[in-house]
């Protein structure tokens, strides 16, 4: 009858429609990842991490990342437990590593405006790639200088930019975000006011990571960021 067929081709339209919406919001939620390091460490929705300065002491020193729960998210070691200087390995809780970052070195990078930070992924076959490349102004130049990300292999870091990401703000005072190329903050750091009352050397702070972004690669760059500050990755 009509009234049958008229049932069963709104059934197969609803049921395109349907599909068209489920393809549109994979492809949505796929364009909205960020996976500088891997897709893994991408959330659909904001992330806060707490982090936590272990000890400087020989042999110790580095990052501790925790979700909410207290569970280990992230591990940094820096130069006390490597035993290296301008090296820094993050790991994943289980201990795993997942990112080698190197500072280059040399008669060139002394003499340069800046310093570059190199950020090596690991493989399924541990074999390494490179991520990311950090610009530290140099010392010996004026601190003004942004320090600028950018992700490998190199893109044209849009708007006109050589850089993909930013570090705004002091680190050392934990007020600082890490923005993308448009002007968009994809991580902010800061400290609790409660937790700023009790501990004034900002051993606890918390790390605000947007939706979509690769977290391993905002830690990445937070434990370089420790490392040029003196902080608890440095020997």
């Amino acid at each position: 009858s009509s009234d049958l067929r008229i049932f069963v081709r709104r059934r197969v339209r609803e049921t395109q429609e349907r599909k068209i919406k489920i393809i549109y919001m994979a492809s949505s939620r796929a364009n909205f990842l960020v996976p500088v390091i891997s897709k893994t460490y991408c959330s659909s929705s904001q992330v806060v991490l707490w982090v936590r300065r272990r000890p400087h002491v020989p042999g110790g020193g580095g990052l501790v990342v925790m979700d909410c729960s207290q569970r280990v998210v992230f591990k940094v070691d820096g130069c006390g437990i490597i035993g290296k200087k301008g090296e820094l390995i993050l790991r994943d809780g289980h201990g795993e590593p997942i990112l080698l970052i190197r500072q280059k070195g040399g008669i060139v990078e002394a003499l340069s405006i800046y310093k570059q930070w190199k950020g090596y992924s690991y493989d399924f076959q541990g074999l390494q790639k490179l991520a990311f490349s950090i610009r530290e102004p140099n010392a010996c130049f004026s601190r003004h200088n942004a320090i600028g990300i950018s992700i490998e292999p190199k893109g044209s870091g849009g708007h006109g930019k050589n850089w993909d990401f930013e570090v705004k703000g002091y680190f050392p005072d934990k007020d600082c975000s890490i923005v993308d190329s448009k002007g968009n903050v994809v991580a902010q750091v800061g400290v609790k006011e409660e937790i700023e009352k009790v501990m004034t050397s900002k051993d606890l702070y918390h790390v605000v990571v947007k939706p979509g972004m690769d977290q391993a690669f905002v830690f990445g760059v937070i434990a370089v960021l420790d490392y040029m500050h003196h902080e608890s990755t440095r020997c």
